[in-house]
């Protein structure tokens, strides 16, 4: 995200540079092993609690597997770079800073040891985002890695899905589609299907993907969204889908004419489908629950109403599990106020400012969509979803729509010594001249 001028060429219809045959627009300078850290921190973040799996894996062994592949990603990185280049940026500072509040309140161990062993994997996590960060060119190469990551963690809830049925969509959850290969929820299954479905969406519009390679992403990953019944994965989705393709209608044809599509298509749908989609969006639940968010509201006025020491205030009681009184707190705000504090507050609204800023900054562009649609929504999310201010795919998110940012940085000519030119005799000199 630094302050360099922005990427110039020709457009393609959508602002973003035309890449040249067999490129991308950028010489390849990313190491290949990078996409496979980036791949190790997703599979950090997918948690190890969630809905009952085929075959009852142990909570330890998932925790060892999680946290195995975010010490083997460290490790590759570090390996990758050596001599500790980084790039700056606001994101990562405000990122480090994070760290303050988590570990004063953390020590005080209120909430126990495993305070301390999240603020471990916290710094970790944010650690392995330096070591790569000097990968961050604003290239495409890290969002592919990133559909493709969060592909396979759908394909492995599909497998489940046509092994056991009655597992892949168990009552407890309402019929809602959980994975059954491992541990995940309806919420986390909605996010991973909005954010592939709206990255795929917008390399569509930018002629970044083909069409049937599209649809083979899109399509499937639309019929598990729906299964999961999520309301605000699909709101996320569409409202950051809008906001992105809307940075693009000024200077791309396809964004206009998919646009103009869309709503034509939606409001139809809206209309012809008006009894379905309520009863979709209601989940059979009553009026009183849905005013109440599911349970959510309760939690929350229990939370803000707890007495607290202005340390307390300030810092919070440090990092845990995302609850209050034994039930989820699903708000990431009021989960960072609780565990880290205003402090924490302050800094996780500055990560988001900071990112929204630099993208409104930024000419229109593909890139610039890809980073709006990911901050936008995660920005949506945050009310109904916890994970802003711990190791989470929302801060993966929001790294990959820091890299979309960044510029490219300069090429450094190599620089050479200067020789002296060594003087002989004057005589000789002399009759060089002559």
């Amino acid at each position: 995200m630094g302050g360099a001028p922005p990427r110039g060429g020709p457009a393609d219809g959508t602002g973003a540079a035309v890449a040249p045959a067999g490129a991308e627009g950028r010489p390849d300078a990313t190491p290949k092993a990078v996409w496979i850290v980036w791949a190790l921190l997703g599979l950090n973040t997918l948690g190890s609690a969630g809905a009952k799996t085929i075959v009852r894996l142990p909570r330890s062994l998932i925790q060892m597997a999680t946290m195995g592949a975010l010490v083997s990603a460290f490790a590759l990185a570090l390996l990758l770079n050596p001599r500790l280049r980084i790039r700056p940026g606001a994101f990562l500072t405000l990122l480090t800073l994070l760290l303050v509040p988590s570990l004063i309140s953390s020590l005080k161990l209120e909430v126990g040891l495993g305070a301390l062993f999240r603020c471990t994997r916290l710094a970790i996590f944010i650690g392995t985002l330096w070591l790569i960060s000097r990968s961050w060119d604003g290239s495409f190469r890290l969002v592919r890695t990133h559909i493709r990551m969060y592909y396979a963690v759908l394909w492995s809830v599909a497998a489940g899905l046509v092994i056991s049925p009655g597992t892949a969509m168990p009552e407890y959850y309402g019929g809602r589609l959980v994975g059954a290969l491992w541990p995940l929820t309806p919420p986390q299954i909605g996010q991973y299907s909005a954010v592939i479905i709206g990255l795929t969406v917008l390399l569509l519009l930018g002629r970044r993907t083909t069409g049937k390679s599209a649809a083979t992403v899109i399509v499937p990953t639309f019929v598990l969204l729906a299964m999961t019944h999520t309301r605000t994965a699909t709101i996320g989705l569409l409202a950051g889908l809008a906001l992105a393709i809307g940075s693009l209608l000024l200077t791309s044809t396809a964004a206009r004419r998919f646009f103009t599509w869309a709503l034509v298509t939606a409001t139809v749908a809206a209309v012809a489908f008006a009894g379905a989609l309520q009863t979709w969006f209601m989940r059979g639940q009553s009026k009183e629950n849905f005013s109440n968010l599911t349970g959510r509201a309760k939690v929350w006025d229990a939370l803000l109403t707890r007495p607290r020491t202005i340390p307390e205030e300030a810092f919070g009681i440090g990092l845990g599990d995302k609850s209050f009184g034994g039930l989820p707190i699903d708000n990431s705000w009021l989960a960072v106020y609780n565990e880290q504090g205003l402090v924490g507050i302050a800094l996780v609204a500055a990560i988001l400012l900071a990112l929204g800023g630099v993208a409104l900054l930024r000419p229109p562009s593909l890139e610039r969509a890809c980073a709006i649609f990911l901050i936008s929504y995660v920005a949506i999310s945050s009310y109904t979803e916890a994970g802003l201010g711990d190791a989470s795919p929302y801060l993966l998110h929001l790294a990959l729509a820091a890299s979309l940012l960044a510029t490219p940085a300069a090429a450094t000519p190599p620089t050479t010594l200067a020789v002296p030119r060594r003087r002989g005799p004057r005589r000789d000199r002399k009759q060089e001249v002559t």
